[in-house]
């Protein structure tokens, strides 16, 4: 089994289709599957654009094949506290972007829908994270709010639980603490975090998870390469 993942697109339907270019010709493989992490909203010019696309892509290849999980900013609507164009729901309501007349009906139901995290063989799909002092708990023991908006990233080996994490939510400039850096990065340990905070970046990062191999890999035009950890590429 092979896995494709993305995570933070925020509303970026044109750097969204990029990064697509480089998976979605494997979809037709049997064994392969796209995980999105959350948070398709808030930040680009086309919200609904991203939704539809997702969407759309589920129609055609099935929920099991592309899963879709909940971010926090798709919580944040579910709360009432945004709507799909605005993180703060009070900016710009009486813009004709915004759809208040219940057309966004749609995209709210989907929206509650989805789930927090997704598991496949030693690996944790997730927006945020999850409890790590859990152990092999985590999946009881987590709150919701830890799925969805867990602060700051951790990092390190998870005690307790033979399994890796791979999530969003956090920039992967502020994990590494270097500002230019907005790539895939791998603790060495226990966690891939994957979000290249597109709003600066202008690209959303891919990663591959071939599950059979446990391997971990950075997808480009020019080919997957295997990501060594952040200190070991970056030494120097």
């Amino acid at each position: 089994m092979k896995l494709y993942c993305m995570s933070d697109i925020h509303g970026c339907l044109v750097e969204f289709e990029e990064a697509l270019s480089l998976v979605e010709g494997h979809l037709e493989e049997e064994d392969v599957k796209l995980i999105l992490l959350g948070d398709y909203i808030h930040g680009g010019v086309d919200n609904r654009g991203v939704l539809d696309r997702i969407m759309a892509l589920q129609h055609r290849y099935g929920t099991d094949k592309v899963v879709a999980l909940m971010g926090n900013h798709e919580e944040f609507v579910l709360q009432g506290d945004s709507d799909i164009d605005h993180l703060n729901r009070t900016i710009g309501k009486d813009d004709d972007s915004g759809d208040d007349d219940g057309g966004d009906d749609e995209y709210i139901r989907w929206m509650e829908n989805l789930p927090r995290y997704y598991v496949e063989g030693n690996t944790i799909f997730v927006h945020a994270g999850i409890d790590e002092e859990a152990g092999d708990l985590w999946e009881w023991l987590t709150g919701e709010e830890i799925f969805t908006g867990k602060y700051p990233a951790q990092t390190g080996q998870i005690e307790g639980l033979e399994m890796k994490v791979v999530a969003g939510h956090v920039g992967t400039a502020v994990i590494s603490g270097d500002p230019g850096y907005h790539d895939i990065y791998y603790d060495g340990a226990s966690h891939y975090y994957i979000d290249g905070t597109v709003l600066e970046s202008g690209r959303i990062p891919v990663l591959k998870v071939d599950m059979d191999r446990d391997k971990y890999y950075r997808v480009t035009e020019t080919g997957d390469w295997l990501i060594l950890p952040y200190e070991e590429e970056y030494a120097g």
